[in-house]
């Protein structure tokens, strides 16, 4: 199949996932890249596919022109394949949960994501974050977001509902990372880049941890996450 009208219903319908509302309504997700291509594949959770590139080929490929491809993206520079993607929803609760809190910007949720997946992380509760099937977010987990389990949930409400957890949070006046004892089921809360976790869920946490540093006050939460994570992931 090949379509070179930018005005044809199905790249109109296909542009309209950009935004978060029309990828809500249709369960569907855009994720541009031959990698994410493969990665989707692998997930079984392809629609189709949209390419400028005759080589590739395979089930529902379609493919397009350089202006559709422009218009299908939001990116500078578009990439030759745009995959769109089902939503597929997993809420199996695997021993280690990464679980954020009002996460905003979509590099960070990215990375988040990958050093979940790196560090045995494979469960993830969002509580009001960044959209994770943004175009940014897809792009910058580098297909990590396939490969694991993604809850919405309030994080107060997780905590109720599973108590054989153990849940650690972050503060500045914690215990020390490396002072804190090693378990089989962990959860790591990790709050807002501005704010931090809310005082409601770090009160409801057993334990909160301090990362120790020098020179500098803080750091970004998403390199945080993933010291913890790879702290526990031994």
């Amino acid at each position: 199949m090949i379509i070179s009208s930018v005005n044809n219903k199905l790249i109109k319908d296909t542009a309209k996932l950009n935004q978060k509302k029309y990828r809500d309504k249709e369960s569907l997700f855009l994720a541009e890249g031959y990698n994410l291509f493969e990665e989707a594949k692998k997930a079984n959770i392809v629609k189709h596919v949209f390419t400028v590139n005759n080589k590739i080929n395979g089930e529902n490929i379609i493919y397009v022109t350089n202006e559709i491809m422009a218009k299908l993206t939001n990116s500078v520079s578009p990439q030759e394949i745009i995959t769109v993607c089902h939503k597929r929803l997993n809420e199996d609760v695997k021993d280690k949960v990464l679980l954020l809190d009002n996460i905003q910007d979509p590099g960070n949720l990215g990375t988040l994501l990958r050093s979940a997946l790196a560090f045995g992380f494979e469960t993830v509760v969002l509580d009001n974050t960044v959209d994770i099937f943004s175009p940014k977010v897809i792009r910058s987990t580098q297909g990590a977001i396939f490969q694991l389990n993604i809850i919405f949930s309030d994080i107060l409400d997780f905590i109720y509902n599973f108590k054989d957890i153990k849940y650690y949070g972050t503060s500045f006046n914690g215990t020390l990372l490396t002072n804190i004892e090693k378990v089989n089921k962990i959860g790591v809360v990790l709050g807002n880049e501005g704010n931090g976790v809310k005082k409601e869920i770090l009160e409801s946490l057993d334990e909160n941890i301090t990362i120790k540093i020098n020179k500098i006050e803080s750091l970004n939460v998403a390199v945080a996450g993933s010291v913890i994570m790879h702290y526990f992931s031994n």
